[in-house]
């Protein structure tokens, strides 16, 4: 008996979002292509073998006792963390972290991080709104220690974040450019994440805040869309879509996204070695705006799913980019349950935007660089054992802009038309 994979596509630095229903175990029908493919590779004997003796050698020899079971569960860790930054073990309560991550709701501070080889946890993102965010956490800041306690060795840094609300935790840091480390005394709260939020800048120009993908993320860029485009409101003329310090999410709230402002066409396809990793995501007929420009606004922050995003708006010429160059991660990321309660996270796929560009640990380059926006930042290629992208070269980046005030920028851009999107194409 095996249970078959289930998974839903993640497309998060480290605190990858829920995943649907498993479903119960079947078993595996060798005439089922999908379930056949998913049937044991062949059994390195030898190596078995080896490690069987270096477990016997443990358990006999040791200083002192050990446990079976936190023995194979270290045993599994380790497999997954030699991989590839993204793909890890779950316990049950990294699991239901996941989850309620994906529902945006939790008790913790509302920060997106990326688990480090030696068990240190770098900052993606600070969630807009939260303590983390308050507190003044910035995107490539790296947890060292919580509460005192150093991380090294940490199997489940990230639950260490959570707890009761109105409790308090001290989290210590290291940032680039500062010789000593900083304690931040953080003050955990229940995170309700509104992922998307908008406004009208002025008459017929719009503003789109999308601070992450969550199960509810397309159809509150929808609702929000058609607020805009109330007739009350005058003519659209133009939308800043900010996606700046967004760390991904649910790879299906991003095409709907996506969907909210394409005619047609192809908005992203998914790689890898099996079947079940390979797929296709396609607009209906339906631009919410009907064809209004648009400026994404994106930074060294911008990762995964808000990438699949502003990559298929550009490669549709349907956006003209402007910031930092985005994080690069490109991959895919598959949640497999275990009979025990616990998962593993796996990369199974990259993904290309329509034109066929893979993004891991290359980035989106702007079509508009604002200076103050491109301070470097830390991005897929610098973590440790990343994926490496393909072997095409990047597109340069565009005109420079002097400044940071991003907003008003875009705004002017949109009224002057001067941010005029690469020409459509069909894909």
């Amino acid at each position: 008996m095996r249970q078959r994979l289930a998974f839903t596509l993640l497309l998060l630095p480290a605190l990858a979002f829920a995943q649907e229903p498993t479903p119960a175990p079947t078993s595996v029908d060798a005439t089922d292509p999908v379930a056949a493919e998913t049937l044991p590779a062949e059994v390195p004997l030898a190596e078995i073998r080896r490690y069987v003796a270096v477990y016997n050698a443990v358990k006999d020899a040791y200083v002192e006792p050990v446990d079976d079971a936190q023995l194979m569960k270290s045993a599994l860790r380790g497999l997954l963390s030699d991989l590839d930054p993204h793909s890890a073990y779950l316990d049950k309560e990294d699991a239901q972290a996941l989850i309620d991550d994906t529902q945006g709701e939790y008790i913790g501070i509302g920060v997106e991080t990326e688990r480090r080889p030696d068990d240190t946890l770098r900052v993606v993102a600070p969630i807009d709104g939260t303590p983390a965010h308050r507190a003044g956490l910035r995107a490539g800041d790296v947890i060292i220690a919580i509460d005192g306690e150093p991380l090294s060795g940490n199997a489940s840094p990230h639950n260490d974040l959570r707890g009761e609300a109105g409790e308090p935790v001290t989290v210590t840091i290291t940032r680039v450019g500062e010789m000593e480390p900083r304690d931040l005394e953080i003050v955990r709260e229940a995170i309700r994440v509104a992922s998307v939020t908008s406004r009208l800048l002025e008459p017929g120009y719009a503003y789109l805040r999308i601070s992450t993908f969550q199960t509810d993320t397309g159809p509150q860029v929808r609702r929000q869309l058609r607020k805009l485009v109330d007739p009350a409101n005058g003519p659209m003329r133009g939308l800043v879509l900010d996606l700046r310090s967004n760390p991904g999410g649910l790879l299906s709230a991003a095409v709907e996204a996506a969907d909210s402002l394409l005619d047609e066409g192809l908005i992203v396809r998914t790689q890898g070695r099996l079947a079940y990793s390979n797929a296709s995501f396609h607009a209906k007929p339906g631009d919410l705006l009907d064809g209004a420009p648009v400026i994404v606004l994106v930074d060294t922050g911008t990762a995964s799913a808000a990438e699949v995003l502003a990559g298929a708006l550009r490669d549709h010429g349907r956006a003209s980019i402007m910031g930092a160059r985005t994080y690069g991660k490109g991959s895919v990321q598959t949640v497999v349950p275990l009979d025990n309660g616990d998962s593993i996270k796996l990369t199974t796929a990259r993904y290309y935007t329509p034109s066929g560009t893979s993004i891991q640990a290359r980035g989106i380059r702007p079509d508009i660089v604002l200076r103050g926006e491109a301070a470097r930042g830390m991005r897929e290629q610098d973590l440790a054992g990343h994926l490496a992208g393909d072997s095409e070269s990047a597109a340069k980046a565009g005109e420079l802009i002097e400044g940071d005030t991003a907003i008003g920028r875009a705004l002017d851009a949109l009224k002057a038309g001067t941010a005029t999107a690469r020409a459509r194409r069909r894909f």
